[in-house]
């Protein structure tokens, strides 16, 4: 039995409009929003965003499904039909970025922009949109961790809603949407004051302390998770590929410091 939060928002036509879409949605919308605000102060054009999107977001969504079937690939090979049904949840998120990324790297070189001033704009919206999302999954009573006590939850001062609803199946879980959610915030507004230093970060050391926040604390809440996509029944997806990426960004990131050519992240070249 699940907890008493219902997944459904309201019925449109007979189609059920799922909450989880709808969560998801207002994430993007607020990343999109976020992304054509700085923009404006570095030098780059709205319309590159907008542009952007038409192509990223969608194979985005595509990335993000086909990581995830591919890593529980025994039991879509045996139902092929729930392949598309996405508004049931099942999107990988480290799917979803990689997509978006390889889409941006062709993009801004068809239009002669930096690729890392790009990412840079875009780091803040996208963590936010992370947390958001993962309201989604609290919807669809999914990406929770291993049991615990209701004491447990109440010395954490959860509201009862949040509490009621990690009883699943008789038990009570940990929160992980929740861990998550909240680590991804205050990476947000860590993001934003740190990016208003002057001459502090070069071009591309927003995105790569993005990756590096991120991949840290998703480490280790996915070690509390119990719904994981595994290899070879031993290791996890997530933690293997947060501490690629956090090597890979830390390792970028003191590169390019060394390097006089690139440019510091300006904010002097936009509209004032």
């Amino acid at each position: 039995m699940l907890g008493t939060v219902n997944g459904v928002a309201f019925n449109l036509f007979g189609l059920e409009v799922k909450w989880y879409g709808i969560i998801i949605v207002t994430g993007m919308v607020l990343a999109v929003w976020l992304a054509t605000r700085e923009a404006k102060r570095v030098g780059l054009r709205e319309d590159d965003i907008i542009d952007f999107m038409f192509w990223g977001l969608p194979l985005s969504i595509i990335g993000a499904r086909l990581y995830y079937v591919i890593f529980e690939w025994e039991y879509y090979a045996a139902n092929p039909g729930e392949i598309l049904a996405i508004r049931n949840g099942g999107l990988a998120i480290y799917g979803g970025l990689l997509a978006g990324g390889v889409v941006m790297y062709f993009f801004t070189r068809s239009r002669y922009i930096s690729f890392w001033k790009f990412l840079d704009v875009a780091a803040p919206g996208v963590i936010v949109a992370q947390s958001i999302g993962r309201w989604g999954n609290f919807m669809n009573h999914e990406a929770y961790g291993g049991v615990v006590s209701r004491s447990f939850l109440e010395k954490l001062h959860l509201p009862n809603f949040i509490i009621d609803n990690m009883k699943i199946d008789g038990e009570y879980h940990h929160p992980t949407f929740l861990y998550e959610s909240s680590w991804n915030m205050i990476g947000f507004f860590l993001l934003l004051w740190i990016r208003t230093k002057k001459n502090f970060l070069k071009e591309g050391e927003i995105t790569f302390l993005y990756v590096m926040w991120y991949s840290f604390g998703r480490f280790f809440i996915e070690g509390m998770r119990t719904d994981s996509l595994w290899a070879f029944g031993v290791i996890r997806i997530s933690q293997l590929v947060s501490v690629v990426l956090f090597a890979v960004a830390l390792g970028l990131m003191l590169y390019r410091r060394r390097q006089e050519s690139v440019p510091f992240y300006s904010r002097s070249e936009g509209i004032k």
